[in-house]
């Protein structure tokens, strides 16, 4: 279930912050980033925000695993058909 932008601003600031952190950190992994320094990281959120924001990337619910997670609207658009 993919969670609409308008929704994601009732979060709490800091709960957003928190899921694109992991998003980030995932990219780090699969090595999409070679490091994240911390201002790197606060760059990386601002652009995350706004990705959110212009549908380029969307926050999804897993109510399989009853998780959250940030996928690029193009992953989730390929998985879709």
């Amino acid at each position: 279930m993919l969670i609409p932008y308008e929704a994601l601003l009732q979060l709490p600031k800091e709960t957003l912050a928190n899921l694109i952190r992991e998003y980030l950190f995932g990219q780090v992994e699969d090595g999409s980033f070679a490091s994240l320094d911390e201002q790197e990281l606060a760059q990386a959120i601002v652009q995350c925000q706004q990705a959110l924001k212009q549908g380029k990337l969307k926050l999804e619910y897993s109510e399989d695993d009853e998780s959250f997670a940030i996928r690029s609207a193009d992953q989730i658009a390929q998985q879709q058909d």
